[in-house]
C-alpha cells in the first residue's frame, strides 16, 4: 500500500500544478486523522495496563464477534526494557540485525537514484521525462507486489540476496555511464548532472542515458523485490514482545536518520568522489548488505517467535 501511495503521488504531481498537489496531500492526512478517532488501542497494550474488557472490545472491533480468538499472552510484555538485556544474544542480534538492515537500505542509494530520475529520462531523450516519476512508482507497485507473492515461498535471505546483487550490477552501471559522459577533468567541484561534459557525437550519448535508464529501472525492480520491504517485514519478525516497541522505533529512527544523512550528503560525496565515484560506492555498500544477508541474517520464514529467538540463542 505505501508504494501504491507513492504512485498515485507520482500520478497527481504529473497532472497537477505543486500548489493543488500540496492540497491534494491534505486530503488523506486528514481522513488519516478522522479514522484513527476510531481505532482502539491494541488488545495487548489494553491487557498490559490490566484493561481487559476494553481489550475484549478492541478484540471484538478488530477481528469480529463471530471470530474465535485466544487470549494473547501478556507475560513477556510486563517484563519491560533493561539496558541490561542487551548482554543477552536473544536481544542484542535481532537489535544489530535490524539496525544495520535498516542503513543498508539507505546506503543502497535508493534515494540518490529516485532524486535523478528525471534527469536521466531528459537526456535519454524521454519525450515527456515528467513521466519519469509515474514509470518508477509503476515499477515499484509491480515488483513489491510480485515480492510479497513470492516471499512465503522464496523466504526473506534468498530475496534479499537477489536484491542485493541486482543493485551491485546497477549502481556499477550508472556509475560506469557518468564515468563515460563526465569522466572528463574538471577544475570546478559543482556537480551538474544534466550537462554532460563529454564531446561524444549526440546518438552516442542518446545510448548511454539509455544505459542509464535501463540500470535505474533494474535498481528499482531489484530494490523493490528485496531491499524495499524486506527489512520491515524482518523488523517485525525478529524482536521479542517485550522490546519490540522500543527495537522497532529505534529502527524506524535509524531509517530516517540515515535517509537525511544520505539526501543530505550525497551532493557533497558527489563533489569529492565525482558522481560516478559516489553510485561505485552505493555498489559497494550492496556487496557490504549481500555479505551481512548471508553471514547474520536469518531465515525467518515458517518460523515462529519462539524458535527465531531460540536461534539467537543458539539453541
Amino acid at each position: 500500500m505505501v508504494v501504491t501511495g507513492i504512485l498515485l503521488a507520482y500520478v497527481a504531481g504529473w497532472v497537477l500544478e505543486w500548489r493543488w498537489l500540496a492540497v491534494l496531500g491534505c486530503v488523506p492526512a486528514s481522513f488519516m486523522l478522522l479514522l484513527m478517532c476510531y481505532m482502539p488501542e491494541t488488545p495487548r497494550f489494553l491487557l498490559t495496563q490490566h484493561k481487559r474488557q476494553e481489550a475484549m472490545a478492541a478484540m471484538q472491533f478488530l477481528w469480529g464477534s463471530e471470530q474465535t480468538w485466544e487470549e494473547p499472552p501478556v507475560g513477556a510484555e510486563h517484563q519491560g526494557f533493561r539496558l541490561a538485556q542487551l548482554r543477552l544474544p536473544s536481544i542484542y542480534k535481532p537489535f544489530i540485525i535490524g539496525v544495520s538492515l535498516m542503513a543498508f537500505q539507505q546506503l543502497s542509494g535508493i534515494n540518490a537514484v529516485m532524486f535523478y530520475a528525471e534527469t536521466i529520462f531528459e537526456e535519454a531523450k524521454f519525450k515527456e521525462s515528467s513521466l519519469a516519476s509515474v514509470i518508477v512508482g509503476i515499477i515499484q507497485v509491480l515488483f513489491t507486489a510480485m515480492a510479497a507473492l513470492i516471499m512465503d515461498k522464496a523466504g526473506r535471505r534468498l530475496l534479499l540476496t537477489l536484491s542485493g546483487v541486482i543493485m551491485v550490477f546497477s549502481t556499477s552501471a550508472f556509475g560506469a555511464y557518468f564515468k563515460l559522459t563526465q569522466g572528463g577533468p574538471s577544475n570546478s567541484s559543482h556537480v551538474d548532472l544534466s550537462t554532460p561534459i563529454s564531446m561524444e557525437p549526440t546518438s552516442a550519448s542518446v545510448g548511454l542515458a539509455w544505459l542509464a535508464v535501463g540500470s535505474m529501472c533494474l535498481f528499482i525492480a531489484g530494490f523493490a523485490v528485496g531491499w524495499g520491504p524486506i527489512p520491515w517485514l524482518l523488523m517485525s519478525e525478529i524482536f521479542p514482545l517485550h522490546v519490540k516497541g522500543l527495537a522497532t522505533g529505534v529502527c524506524v529512527l535509524t531509517n530516517w536518520f540515515m535517509a537525511f544523512l544520505v539526501t543530505k550528503e550525497f551532493s557533497s560525496v558527489m563533489e569529492v568522489l565525482r558522481p560516478y565515484g559516489a553510485f561505485w560506492l552505493a555498489s559497494a555498500f550492496c556487496i557490504f548488505s549481500v555479505l551481512f544477508t548471508l553471514s547474520c541474517v536469518p531465515e525467518t520464514k515458517g518460523k515462529t517467535l519462539e524458535q527465531i529467538t531460540a536461534h539467537f540463542e543458539g539453541r
